[in-house]
C-alpha cells in the first residue's frame, strides 16, 4: 500500500489535562504510540497543535504536521476532522493511530495492516472493534434480545462497538464519506483490554495499571 501513518494528538484535553504528554508507564501516550507506529516501517507523521508533540516527533525521527487551531478545537466535528486528516496526506491510503489506546498490541497493529493489505479489492477501510455480550437497551427497549424470552448473557447476539484504535482508509473514500467507517469497511475485532481508550481519569489510571502489569509480565 501507498500509505501514511498519522498519529493525531491535540494539545488540549478537557477531561484529563495533558493526557497525551503526562507521565504514563515510564513514558507518555504519544511516545508509546510513535514507537509502536515505527515498528511498521512506514512513513509516519505526528499531527498536532502542540510544541511538545513536535519535540517528541523530532526526537523519534518522524515527521510533524502542525494542525490549524480550528481542527484542534471542540468546534470541529468528526466529519470535518476526518476530511482534514484525509487532506493532510498525499498517499492513496491513510492509517490513523490513536495515542489514547496504549494497550493495543504490536502484533494486532501488524495484523490489521496485513489483513487489510490482502483485501484491498473488497474493502476501502478497516476499523478496530470490540464485541460485547451484554443486555443492551435503546429507547426503553431491548435491542439484542426478546424481553419475554431473555437469554443468558453468554447466549446473546454480541453488540459491536467501534473502538477506532486503528483506522486504515482509502483517502478518496474517507473524503467521500467523511467517516472512517466507509461503505466497504472491514471490522477487525480486538481483545477487551486492547479496546480501552482513555477519555477520563479513571480510564487513564486503569490503562496505566494494566500497561505496567503486562510490561512486567513480558520482561
Amino acid at each position: 500500500m501507498d500509505v501514511t501513518v498519522v498519529i493525531p494528538c491535540r494539545a488540549g484535553s478537557t477531561r484529563v489535562k495533558n493526557k497525551n504528554f503526562r507521565p504514563f508507564g515510564g513514558s507518555n501516550l504519544l511516545e508509546i504510540k510513535v514507537n509502536q507506529a515505527k515498528s511498521l516501517g512506514l512513513p509516519t507523521v505526528v499531527n498536532s497543535d502542540s510544541k511538545i508533540a513536535k519535540e517528541i516527533a523530532k526526537k523519534h525521527n518522524v515527521d510533524f504536521t502542525e494542525r490549524p487551531e480550528y481542527y484542534a478545537s471542540s468546534k470541529c466535528n468528526n466529519s470535518e476532522y476526518y476530511e482534514y486528516l484525509a487532506n493532510s496526506v498525499s498517499t492513496e491510503y491513510i492509517m490513523i493511530l490513536q495515542p489514547t489506546a496504549p494497550l493495543l498490541n504490536d502484533s494486532t497493529l501488524i495484523n490489521c495492516y496485513n489483513e487489510f493489505s490482502k483485501n484491498l479489492d473488497k474493502y476501502d477501510s478497516l476499523v478496530t472493534v470490540q464485541y460485547a455480550k451484554k443486555h443492551a437497551w435503546y429507547n426503553n427497549k431491548p435491542i439484542n434480545y426478546d424481553l419475554k424470552n431473555t437469554p443468558n448473557s453468554q447466549d446473546l447476539n454480541p453488540i459491536m462497538f467501534p473502538t477506532f484504535n486503528v483506522m486504515i482508509c482509502k483517502v478518496s473514500s474517507l473524503l467521500k464519506t467523511k467517516n472512517a467507517i466507509t461503505e466497504k469497511c472491514l471490522f477487525y475485532q480486538v481483545e477487551d483490554n486492547e479496546a480501552i481508550e482513555i477519555d477520563d481519569q479513571l480510564e487513564f489510571d486503569v490503562a496505566e495499571f494494566l500497561y505496567n502489569k503486562f510490561k512486567n509480565e513480558n520482561k
